[in-house]
């Protein structure tokens, strides 16, 4: 066999596994067929691998190809190892809600901001109204998850508590998976690169470029993922609401009913609507002062000039008339004439 024939030879092997590189990439969301196509990869480096150490000068390392098809097993062999997981090592998110009525708004939250970065967390957000007896403090604190359960005791004791909710959340399973799918997507780049450096034309080279692009980027998308989960399950998080002697509880305005609560819910619906009438009033005065002031001076001269135009209407004195005469009445028959 000549030199040229086994090239020839290893030119359509690398095209040959190009094609299937591309083919493999339409179906790489799957995490289930991210084995079975690095093992097409594996097996079609081989053929290349054979015709490539055929030309003299030229050293194939034997293991590579084997390489190619251990990685995935090696992936899912961990993948089954770490499903036997013990129950102090599960991955665990917790969150909590608690709601506690304190004499100072103030100097509670100071201490419940003291209490999070003690055990070394902080504070993740802070909202505040304050209004003296009627304050009220949000706070977001993010605390160790070994150190949760101990905070919210102590902030439970900051004053008297009204309300306390805890939720817990397994993502053992989510995370194991995802450390699989990430074992299996940096075998499937390591074998696009091994691949990019194999590329003998500019066609196969962009082809193996940009399937490569895809992989690095599903890795880093799953990578991310994983570090989102790692935060979540390392750091907890605690809402904790600090009211004043003055709020009334939400179980509070559930029992109060009555003439008294009505009237009250009445005048402050009557005074939200006057606030309402007020500041609507107050956007239309300005627009009135500048248009409405001189439109209608300009109305009340175009009336009065119009009245001073109209002719005003002339007295004409009554014709003068005759008063009416009496006539005499007819005679009677029959009857005598005076003297």
């Amino acid at each position: 066999m000549t030199k040229n024939s086994t090239r020839r030879r290893g030119t359509t092997a690398v095209s040959a596994l190009v094609t299937l590189l591309v083919l493999a990439g339409c179906g790489g969301g799957r995490g289930g067929d991210d084995s079975e196509t690095a093992g097409m990869a594996a097996d079609a480096v081989a053929p290349a691998q054979e015709g490539a150490a055929a030309v003299p000068g030229e050293a194939v390392a034997p293991d590579r190809a084997q390489g190619e098809v251990a990685a995935p097993g090696r992936a899912q062999g961990e993948a089954g190892a770490a499903t036997d997981t013990r129950v102090d090592q599960r991955a665990i998110i917790y969150t909590g809600s608690i709601r506690v009525q304190v004499d100072d708004v103030d100097a509670a939250a100071r201490d419940a901001t003291a209490a999070a970065t003690r055990v070394g967390g902080f504070v993740g957000g802070d909202q505040r109204s304050s209004s003296d007896a009627d304050a009220v403090a949000e706070l977001e604190l993010r605390v160790p998850a070994d150190r949760f359960h101990p905070v919210v005791e102590e902030l439970a004791g900051l004053g008297r508590q009204e309300r306390r909710e805890i939720g817990t959340q397994d993502v053992t399973e989510e995370t194991i998976d995802l450390d699989a799918r990430i074992t299996s997507q940096r075998a499937r780049v390591e074998s696009g690169r091994r691949l990019l450096a194999q590329a003998n034309s500019i066609s196969d080279l962009v082809s193996i470029e940009n399937e490569l692009a895809r992989r690095e980027a599903d890795l880093a998308s799953l990578e991310a993922k994983k570090r989102r989960l790692g935060d979540l399950t390392a750091l907890s998080t605690i809402t904790v609401t600090l009211v004043g002697p003055g709020v009334t509880t939400a179980v509070e305005e559930e029992n109060q009913i009555g003439f008294l609560v009505g009237l009250d819910g009445g005048w402050k619906v009557f005074l939200a609507s006057m606030t309402i009438l007020l500041t609507a009033l107050g956007a239309v005065l300005p627009w009135l002062l500048v248009l409405g002031v001189p439109l209608g001076a300009v109305w009340w001269l175009s009336r009065r000039r119009h009245r001073s135009r109209d002719p005003l209407p002339e007295l004409v004195a009554p014709a003068d008339t005759p008063p009416p005469s009496v006539s005499a009445p007819p005679p009677v028959p029959g009857a005598r004439s005076a003297p």
